[in-house]
């Protein structure tokens, strides 16, 4: 078994930890970065990003990312391909096992920038046409479902301000809920109801998605009080799912503390964890949120945070 030494140990990549990295090298704390398994996080499965500072035209979300990951390779970011499978948070320099038994890296301090996953139906469908009209996020991707119709999946809050933020965009959108209620606040289930751009489908849920090249529709089920289960589809270009994300702490449980959700508990306004010397930034410790320009934001305060406690705590 291999073992590194740094400053600084960045867990995951993304905007958050692609951003920490080009501050950390910056600062000198010659920081190496685990990437996870899937670098570049949740944006690498994204198409169009118009909504990120400085890209006039917009930008692809995979070249967004190796914009970023090359600006911090630049500035002499250690980038490891892999995953940290443990992580020894007890006592410092903490140590962080990677790809198994492999190697270990043992480090001042530590920024988890794992990211949250979208949770999905689960169809086969979602595969794929993600990217092709599939979509997690409303606001990074409704702009381009102007005068179209849509559907968003899910019942809850989230699910209301994503039908009512598309609603100002598209031509007409279905919600799709598997109950026969909504579990909104009594507010947002109002402005939904009153919304003539909204269709609530009750009782329903989503058996396929079709379309040649692109989403065309969904084959959606609706069962009936009398528990007659009527098939059909119905035509979209757009299909949002908003039930919520999985923030990805796993191997932190126990570790650091977290809410009951999962996400990681961060010090506000700064990012520090309950541990001294480790910090979190991006989606992992932002249930609220989730865009990458306030992730990098959250990757940029870390490092800043990372270098002061090693300037108190060397």
């Amino acid at each position: 078994m291999s073992e590194l030494t740094t400053k600084c140990l960045i867990i995951g990549s993304g905007p958050a930890g692609y951003t920490a990295g080009i501050y950390t090298s910056r600062a000198g704390l010659e920081p190496i970065m685990v990437e996870g398994e899937q670098p570049g996080g949740q944006l690498i499965t994204t198409t169009e990003v118009e909504n990120f500072p400085g890209y006039i035209d917009g930008v692809q979300g995979p070249q967004l990312m190796e914009d970023l990951r090359a600006q911090a390779v630049k500035y002499g970011l250690n980038i490891l391909s892999g995953i940290v499978t443990d992580i020894d948070l007890s006592t410092r320099p903490y140590t962080a096992t990677v790809n198994g038994s492999a190697m270990t890296v043992k480090a001042d301090t530590v920024i988890i920038c794992t990211g949250a996953s979208a949770r999905y139906l689960g169809l086969e469908d979602e595969d794929r046409y993600r990217g092709m009209g599939v979509s997690a996020c409303a606001t990074c991707d409704g702009f381009f479902f102007r005068n179209r119709n849509v559907a968003v999946v899910g019942g809850g809050d989230t699910a209301c301000e994503e039908a009512l933020y598309l609603a100002n965009l598209a031509s007409k959108v279905f919600m799709i809920v598997r109950k026969d209620h909504l579990r909104a606040s009594k507010v947002m289930q109002q402005r939904v109801f009153e919304n003539p751009k909204i269709t609530v489908l009750f009782n329903t849920v989503t058996k396929g998605l079709f379309g040649k090249e692109l989403l065309e529709g969904a084959h959606v089920e609706t069962t009936t009080p009398d528990g007659h289960a009527d098939l059909y589809d119905i035509e979209i270009e757009g299909f949002f799912l908003a039930i919520g994300h999985k923030p990805n702490t796993e191997i932190f449980q126990g570790k650091v503390e977290l809410d009951e959700a999962g996400y990681i508990k961060v010090a506000a306004p700064s990012t520090a964890t309950n541990v001294p010397g480790v910090f979190a930034a991006g989606d992992v410790a932002d249930p609220d949120y989730q865009q990458a320009i306030s992730a990098a934001g959250t990757g940029c305060r870390a490092a800043l945070d990372a270098e002061k406690f090693i300037m108190f705590n060397s």
